[in-house]
């Protein structure tokens, strides 16, 4: 049986009746009951080679980060190019059929919650799956790892119509003028009042809610469950018709909260350019909750 979350009757969102509806985070069982179906392919993302060649999962392929973002002089982790995409995913033994598992390794959620938006990003919306707690989920479940390297062929995945998730600063200005959309900040709240970041200009944009990403994470670095995802979100974001764009530092944990709302069915997206950018553009309106 299908092991994924299913929303209590009495918190269920108008016109969804179970997370499965999404189908993004699952469990450590559902994967080991499904981990050998055809075009299943679990994916490792780690800045450090290290960890993967210590353990993971049988058959899982390690992604480093950076191949799937890049800087550059006008920002920190840009969206790549769907040419250099294609050559990575197709080296990772994707194809244009598969399903994706994303399992992080100990505190990494934030990144692989980038990587999840960055292959819903490239045109994989739809297939690719969270697995709630990632590698130490895993184990604490009794299942094996593994330090063999799979062998694998290279997949026939092409990137090429791109999902709008990611947006740029003249995309949240109008956002703000408009009342179908919330702008929200996933900083810790201390940032978001207005305590120094290091940025040329502290606090938040103007008119954002605050809702941080850690709120997202229990202390064993899995996704809360469904419910208690969406108390956090409709304390925030009541009405789960309007768009949420997203946003942080520098487009990394941003990254939860669009997986977090996805999973419960609002509409997310993450401004890319995040307060790195914004606090440096003096017209961009800012302002701050706390007191001086």
């Amino acid at each position: 049986m299908r092991k994924i979350w299913l929303l209590p009757a009495a918190v269920l969102l108008a016109g969804i009746t179970t997370i499965s509806a999404q189908g993004i985070i699952v469990s450590p069982q559902w994967l080991n009951e499904h981990r050998n179906d055809p075009g299943l392919v679990i994916v490792q993302p780690a800045f450090l080679k290290l960890d993967y060649e210590k353990e993971h999962i049988e058959g899982a392929r390690y992604l480093w980060p950076d191949w799937l973002t890049f800087n550059s002089p006008e920002g920190t982790y840009n969206p790549p190019d769907p040419a250099g995409a294609t050559k990575v995913l197709q080296q990772l033994g994707i194809n244009k059929d598969s399903r994706i598992v994303l399992c992080h390794n100990w505190s990494d959620v934030s990144i692989t919650a980038r990587m999840f938006l960055t292959l819903e990003y490239l045109g994989l919306k739809g297939q690719v799956y969270y697995l709630n707690g990632g590698l130490q989920a895993w184990k604490k479940a009794g299942y094996p790892v593994t330090a063999a390297l799979p062998v694998y062929k290279k997949g026939n995945f092409v990137a090429g119509s791109i999902n709008p998730v990611l947006v740029d600063k003249e995309y949240v200005l109008g956002a703000l003028e408009k009342h179908t959309t919330e702008v929200v900040d996933a900083r810790l709240k201390r940032f978001y009042d207005g305590d120094p970041t290091g940025n040329p200009r502290d606090g938040h944009i103007s008119g954002a809610l605050n809702l941080p990403y850690p709120d997202m994470v229990d202390s064993t670095n899995s996704i809360k469950p469904a419910d208690s995802l969406l108390n956090r979100f409709i304390q925030v974001l009541p009405d789960k018709n309007k768009e949420v764009v997203a946003y942080c530092f520098i487009g990394q944990t941003a990254s939860v909260l669009y997986l977090a709302g996805r999973a419960i069915g609002y509409n997310m997206r993450v401004y890319d350019g995040s307060m790195q950018e914004w606090s440096r553009i003096p017209e961009l309106p800012m302002e701050k909750t706390k007191k001086e």
